[in-house]
Order: structure tokens, then sequence, then C-alpha cells
């Protein structure tokens, strides 16, 4: 990931593991400040994800790993810091996945877990190279919610195909949706963009139906928290509503995951755990209250969008249809 540091432009990933620290980009704080957080065991791992000072889900399975790595360096019970690890967020599948990975590469955990992070790595990267192929010169691209380098180590999901088409010099412009509450868009997203000069326009949530309708939008790329055995995915709340509109407009509509975010345990969309987070974060901006104080608030923080809404799944392997996808397991 490129970030520009007092003039200089930097690599820099969002997790990175040195000596027997887990040190990260705390994306609390963008993007006003570049601060980083350093957990020194599997609970301050915990505490990471839960706060979500490291979010987007290949970035927290990677955290996770690391986390796991760092019980069984520091003698800690690993199969207790497992399912505390786990406990962190619900939706998630990359978590899940990536403890369980650990837990069957304990031998040598440190290079285990780096391992895990190089392969995110990799798959992100081909799932750029995919996925640019969808899109053509002169495109515009909405996305949704952040699914970049910050939410996967580095190049990112729904991302990683614009990074490689604007380095392929494909002329584009992303339309990036601020994502209430808490605004990874308009933050994370957009701050990555910025720093890569990736042509793109913020725009409010509930705006995104009218630039489809002006025809300003040629395709939609979202990434995914899960995938479940029907094709239908959890996303950042707000996905299913663009699924529906991109239909009604006959815009394309693409998800951009590794294979590793299937969930072939669950059979439908209405299983997945959705995560009800604070109702702090829809009452308040910045530490300024937007509601009356005894409105009560609802707070889901993805919603699932059908298989029946979704165009394609770009993977690190291709480019599938849902019928394609679900034959490759």
């Amino acid at each position: 990931m490129k970030i520009k540091i007092d003039e200089e432009v930097k690599d820099l990933p969002a997790v990175w593991m040195e000596d027997d620290i887990l040190k990260m980009i705390d994306q609390r704080f963008l993007p006003q400040e570049l601060k980083f957080f350093e957990a020194e065991d599997h609970r301050d791992v915990h505490r990471a994800i839960k706060d979500m000072m490291v979010r987007g889900a290949p970035a927290i399975g990677v955290t996770a790993a690391y986390g796991i790595a760092q019980a069984k360096i520091q003698d800690n019970d690993v199969e207790e810091a497992a399912e505390h690890i786990k406990d962190a967020r619900p939706t998630a599948y990359d978590l899940f996945y990536a403890v369980d990975h650990m837990l069957k590469n304990l031998d040598e955990p440190r290079e285990a877990a780096a391992r895990y992070s190089e392969m995110v790595i990799e798959k992100c990267r081909d799932i750029g190279e995919h996925g640019s192929e969808l899109i053509d010169n002169e495109d515009g691209i909405l996305t949704h919610c952040n699914a970049g380098a910050l939410a996967t180590v580095d190049h990112g999901t729904a991302l990683a195909p614009i990074r490689a088409a604007h380095r392929a010099g494909k002329d584009i412009n992303v339309f990036v949706d601020e994502t209430r509450p808490r605004l990874q868009g308009a933050k994370l997203t957009a701050w990555e963009l910025y720093n890569e000069d990736i042509p793109h326009s913020v725009i409010v949530d509930n705006a995104a139906g009218h630039y489809m309708q002006e025809g300003d939008i040629d395709i939609v790329i979202v990434g995914t928290d899960r995938i479940v055995s029907n094709g239908d995915i959890a996303n950042k709340i707000g996905t299913y509503e663009k699924a529906v509109l991109a239909q009604e407009n006959g815009i394309p509509f693409y998800v951009a995951a590794p294979v590793t975010t299937y969930d072939s345990s669950i059979s439908d969309g209405h299983d997945i755990p959705i995560e009800e987070r604070d109702e702090m974060e829809v009452k308040e901006i910045n530490g300024s209250m937007i509601t009356p104080d005894g409105s009560p608030v609802k707070n889901p923080a993805f919603d699932v969008t059908p298989v029946k809404y979704i165009d394609g799944y770009i993977t690190e392997k291709g480019v599938f249809s849902s019928s394609e996808f679900k034959d490759m397991f």
C-alpha cells in the first residue's frame, strides 16, 4: 500500500510482526492521523479486532493468525486464546478460518502466521488482476465500505481490481460510499485512493441510486465478510440496497473475495450471524450527539445480499458466476 508520509511515498502493510510484537495501522484515527497499535499478546489482538483498530475480513484473519502465534510463542493456552480471539467479531469468516488454520500449523507458529499473511496478499494481488478485466476505460465504479489494503494487509479485494485498472492506464472514477455509521468509505477508502492518486468522489450513502440513474456508474464492486453455500453474502450494512439498485438500473454487481471467505457450513444468508454494534456509533459523530438522548438505536454492522442480485464473484482463481463458484467446492 502506497502512503504519502511527510511528502514521501512509502510502502506499508496494514498489519505486520516485528520480533514477537504485532503492529498495525490503527484505523480508528484515519484519515486525520496515522497512528499505530502494538499488540503484545493475544488479549491485545482480541481488543484490536473487537474495537476495530483493524478491520476487513482478510486483515482480521491475518491479525488472528499472528495472535495465535503469539499465544504459542508465549506458552499461553492456545486453545483458550483461539476461543477468545474468535469471540471478537462474529460475522467475518476469515477470522475463524485463520484461527483454525493456525491450530493445525503450530510447529513453527511465527513462520506459519507469516506464510498465512503472504498467502492473503498474493490472493488479493490475483483478485486485482482478474477483476481489472471487468473494468473498461472511462468506467465509473461504485464501491461500499473499505475493502482495500487496510482491510486485507495489501492490495485489497474490491479495491484490488481498481488499483490494477489504474496501473494499466485506464481512465476510471471511483464513487466512494461514505458508509455510515463508521464512515469506512469516506475515511479509509478515500484515504487509500487519495494516497495512490486514483480519481474518486466521496458520496453520501443515499446518493448511489441517483448516480446509477444518471448513468455515471457502470459497475459495482464490493468485498464480503462471508459467502455461504447458496452464494448469498454478508457485507457492510447498506450493501444489499446497492445490489438491488444495481439490478434495477442494469448495472453489473460483483463481489470480490478470496475463496477462504466461503463458508460451506451455512446453507443460506438467513443463518449468517449478524453483528449488532454499540448504539453510540449511530448516536454521535466525532463525540457530538446527533440524536435525542432517549431515542433507541439499532446498529447492525452487516446485511445479507441474496445471490440473485450478484452477477459474479472475483476470486484469486478467476471470475465466476454463482453456479460456477459453488462448483469449486
